[in-house]
């Protein structure tokens, strides 16, 4: 890959998880740009257009659904029942959230309460200042609209205990109750922290009626290393993916395959995926069978498109880490800048099967990018990921894949810039690729 396409690549993906603080705001940023490649936003609740053909969209809240269609005569041989090819990726990352009443005073400090979400790594939050983002249902005369916020100042820090005040100078073991409550204030009058939330937002305290609000680390991604060839950022995992996904599927898009391409990208992958709008949800389900009925078909059309039809679950790999290389299986080494992986479980933490292996192995093939392969320390929990859940729900055959890097799960995480590239071009190569395995 030439070194200024994959800083290019690497720079456009700095930019995207800058502008995504929360899964709202990514679902924002993808849908800006789906806008200004032709595609239309539709309504779940409202009629779609008849016939199928064009390019669209849904978003519900922080997860996102789009694909581009060629409806009843396209030339796929398959009329209403042409298969799917999808890429799934997840919107949210493990981050500090705030409590429904955050406001504490503790000797003379004014605090927030904060409360982990999903698998964060606690002790990278630490010492970082941090700014606010999500969103409020805002009460408007009888209605209740969304109002989506965003606070890129310091306004909360999550204190270390100093070495000296410690039991043991090894470390502090945090609790998640007790620890990682943010500092933003210190004695005089007691400030409502929703209220200065809102006012800042410009928005009426009083008509604030639910929050989802989380905290975000203010230092931009960016490129590091000596040769520039690492990317710095917070929510690579999976925003790495959300990126790639993206782009692959709008590179698919222009140059269309025999299959369906769809990008789906869901919230709440890392609390287990179970809500209105994860990937345990009927979303990706609806959807596709709305499609099928909007090109002429029906029930048995969509049961026979499902089953030609391929996901492939992205999301981010662990790389195999220099200083802790002992926690990771032998002859199974994850490099950076060493191309997309293909993750595989036999207990089925990933849904990867020799079939779906297959398939992403000639994706990676014909986009001419190299493919690792990762398997977990059998004596270590396996983390899990969209992929099984969305298999279950949908029967489709579904490979895991991702992109290899360091620090999951931290404030701060570290990837390959080089990878970037590589993983979007075998995504769209899997995109485009013929209909069945």
């Amino acid at each position: 890959m030439p070194v200024a396409e994959t800083t290019a690549t690497a720079t456009g993906l700095c930019a995207f998880i800058d502008a995504s603080p929360s899964p709202f705001h990514v679902c924002r940023t993808v849908a800006a740009e789906l806008d200004a490649h032709g595609f239309t936003r539709l309504s779940e609740s409202s009629p779609w257009p008849a016939g199928g053909a064009g390019r669209y969209y849904v978003v519900r809240a922080g997860s996102l659904v789009a694909w581009a269609d060629g409806g009843a005569d396209a030339p796929t041989g398959a009329g209403p029942a042409a298969p799917f090819r999808v890429v799934g990726a997840h919107t949210d990352s493990p981050n500090l959230r705030v409590k429904q009443h955050p406001d504490t005073a503790v000797a003379g400090w004014q605090m927030v309460g904060l409360e982990p979400y999903g698998g964060a790594w606690l002790n990278s939050w630490l010492d970082r200042d941090l700014g606010i983002s999500g969103r409020l249902s805002v009460r408007d005369g009888n209605t209740v609209r969304e109002q989506l916020i965003r606070i890129d100042e310091p306004i909360l820090r999550v204190p270390q205990l100093a070495i000296h005040l410690s039991d043991d100078r090894r470390g502090v073991q945090l609790d998640p109750q007790r620890h990682v409550n943010a500092v933003w204030g210190i004695g005089g009058e007691p400030r409502s922290f929703l209220a200065f939330v809102a006012e800042r937002s410009g928005i009426d305290p009083g008509a604030v009626l639910g929050w989802e609000l989380m905290t975000h680390d203010l230092v931009p991604s960016r490129l590091i290393g000596r040769d520039l060839d690492l990317i710095s950022a917070p929510r690579l995992d999976n925003q790495g993916t959300c990126y790639a996904g993206l782009h692959a599927f709008l590179a698919a898009v222009a140059a269309p395959g025999a299959a369906t391409p769809v990008l789906a990208m869901f919230d709440h992958e890392e609390v287990g995926s179970q809500s209105d709008r994860g990937a345990q949800s009927g979303l990706l389900s609806t959807v596709l069978e709305r499609i099928v009925l909007a090109r002429g078909g029906g029930r048995a059309e969509y049961l026979a498109a499902l089953a030609d039809s391929v996901c492939a679950s992205g999301d981010m790999a662990h790389a195999t880490h220099p200083n802790y290389p002992d926690r990771h299986e032998p002859s199974h080494r994850i490099e950076v800048n060493g191309g997309p992986v293909l993750k595989v479980n036999q207990n089925l933490r990933y849904a990867t099967d020799a079939a779906g292996a297959g398939a992403f192995a000639l994706a990676c093939a014909q986009a001419n990018v190299p493919l690792q392969r990762y398997v977990h320390r059998a004596d270590l929990p396996c983390g899990s990921t969209i992929g099984p859940m969305t298999a279950a729900r949908t029967g489709m055959s579904t490979v895991d894949v991702g992109a290899a890097q360091l620090a999951m799960h931290s404030a701060r995480e570290m990837m390959g810039a080089a990878d970037v590239p590589a993983y979007a071009a075998a995504l769209a190569a899997f995109l485009t690729a013929s209909p069945g395995l």
